[in-house]
């Protein structure tokens, strides 16, 4: 009879699962075909309960691209704080006579300020949805600020002179000891130093003449006497398209040449600077000229650089001093336009912080901050600041973590509201259409990371991620994570599909997602 009873119950059907109509939507999209090798790595959850709404893969490492930024940004933002103020200050080594003239050395301590006065004036940071950082990524919506990249310069110089020097005899110099030089990840300028003017770069902006045939002109700017660039642009016709050829000849010599078509936008491309430093000094120099500060130093590298021990500027008289604004603003570049040197800097500030040097240090100062939040470190693991670095990899569980951990924070508002809005800015500006019911709706991090495949000749979307906080059309409050790692891109086809296809799954999210 047992046995019996026991037959008869495994013949009776299951019992069917109820339909998911959000996880059906969402599997429709990230089962395409378009994804047949490639790997996704989903995690979303209710902000207030954090029970789990669509999981895929969340608990595997996955490549984050500048997803990065938030694990380094919140690591920064802790241990800054978001009106943390950076000072650079000038100062003098040697005699100021009485007519004015300094027989010595004027010093400018680099303090790691991020945008030091070259996005805006005051308590605020101005950004370009595509920075220009990305100008030679083939981006032609690449744009500038309205703002002047050595403002900062331009005010120490004055007060210099406001401090009673009129002439100096001796070098001018620049301190960048507040912690060691480092190489960033991502495109853009890489070298990572406390000194950082226009964002260590030199901006190329080629506008075509009226007609095709015309020669376009080219503006080379912030221009401090150390670059050449031998420019030939043409003006081509108006359909034609935007070809350039860029290339580094010499140490501060470029060749630039190309075609852009008759009517087009202005375009902007970029030359990174080898030496922030030396590019800093010449800056100010000129500067001190253009106060009428008599300075006999010369632009090019000095012979020998003599710096105090770092004690000594305790009692050297200061004549100068810049203060930035608001850490919160900066974060706010960082995370709207994913800049990948100010991302690839914030480690190295976190040493410095904490009395070290070198990027390992901050990273393993950045690892005891999240560490102490709450993060699973042993879910993550980090090269840099930026996202670009091939130890770079986190699990979307552990993304969906930091940011309930930091939405627990009284600076939480200060994070969300620097990440990009779906629809609104940053490099979420476009991903939606203008009328889609998700714009304004998400504040999330985005991340994009490419390599060539030259057996193919195509290109491996190594990353496509997005990861944040949204609300839902019913008021629900989500984190997510989405990643897509490795995807084939068939010839002509950009990363910015991808960028589309995350956007689509927002706006599933926000419109199927049940109420709680």
């Amino acid at each position: 009879m047992s046995r019996f009873v026991l037959f008869a119950v495994l013949l009776l059907p299951a019992v069917a699962r109820p339909a998911d109509p959000l996880a059906e939507k969402i599997e429709a999209v990230i089962d395409g075909k378009d994804y047949t090798h490639a790997r996704w790595g989903i995690r979303v959850v209710d902000a207030k309960t954090g029970d789990v709404i669509f999981d895929r893969n969340a608990d595997k490492l996955a490549t984050p691209a500048s997803v990065t930024k938030l694990f380094s940004g919140a690591a920064a933002l802790i241990a800054l704080g978001a009106d943390h103020k950076f000072q650079t200050h000038v100062y003098r080594r040697g005699e100021l006579t009485k007519a004015g003239t300094l027989r010595g050395d004027l010093i400018l301590v680099a303090s790691g300020d991020l945008t030091f006065g070259g996005r805006g004036k005051g308590d605020t940071a101005k950004f370009a949805n595509t920075d220009h950082t990305y100008a030679n990524s083939g981006l032609a919506d690449a744009a500038l600020t309205d703002t002047d990249p050595l403002h900062a310069i331009a005010e120490l110089a004055k007060q210099v002179k406001a401090a009673g020097v009129t002439a100096v005899s001796g070098e001018v110099l620049i301190d960048e000891r507040l912690f060691a030089r480092a190489r960033g990840t991502g495109s853009g300028p890489d070298v990572v130093s406390p000194m950082v003017v226009n964002d260590n770069l030199i901006d190329a902006v080629i506008t075509p003449a009226k007609a095709a045939g015309g020669k376009a002109t080219v503006t080379v700017f912030p221009d401090v006497g150390l670059i050449a660039v031998d420019a030939e642009v043409k003006t081509g016709e108006a359909d034609s398209g935007v070809v350039f050829q860029l290339n580094q000849v010499a140490p501060g010599q470029f060749t630039l040449r190309g075609s852009v078509p008759a009517g087009g936008r202005p375009q902007v491309r970029i030359l990174p600077i080898d030496d922030p430093a030396l590019f800093a000094r010449a800056a100010l120099i000129r500067a001190l000229r253009a106060e009428g500060v008599t300075v006999d130093a010369a632009l090019a590298r000095p012979l020998a650089v003599d710096l105090p021990p770092t004690a000594t500027y305790a009692v050297l008289p200061k004549v100068a001093t810049w203060t930035s604004e608001p850490f919160a603003e900066s974060l706010k570049v960082t995370l709207k336009v994913s800049h990948n040197l100010y991302a690839s800097t914030l480690p190295c500030l976190l040493a410095a912080e904490n009395g070290k040097l070198t990027l390992d240090d901050g990273l393993k100062v950045q690892g005891r901050i999240l560490k102490a939040l709450g993060v699973d470190t042993g879910a993550v693991s980090f090269g840099g600041g930026a996202g670009g670095a091939p130890a770079d990899v986190v699990t979307p569980a552990a993304t969906v973590e930091l940011l309930r951990l930091m939405a627990k924070r009284d600076d939480w508002p200060t994070f969300k509201a620097a990440l990009p809005i779906l629809g609104v800015d940053g490099t979420l500006a476009t991903v939606v259409d203008k009328d889609s019911p998700a714009r304004g709706k998400v504040f999330a991090k985005t991340g994009t990371l490419i390599w060539a495949d030259g057996l193919n000749q195509r290109s491996l979307l190594r990353s496509k991620a997005l990861a944040g906080t949204m609300t839902t059309k019913d008021g629900r409050e989500l984190f997510f994570a989405l990643f897509v790692n490795d995807v084939p891109l068939p010839p002509g086809v950009a990363a910015s599909r991808e960028g589309k296809v995350l956007g689509k799954l927002c706006e599933i999210l926000h419109d199927h997602c049940p109420a709680k």
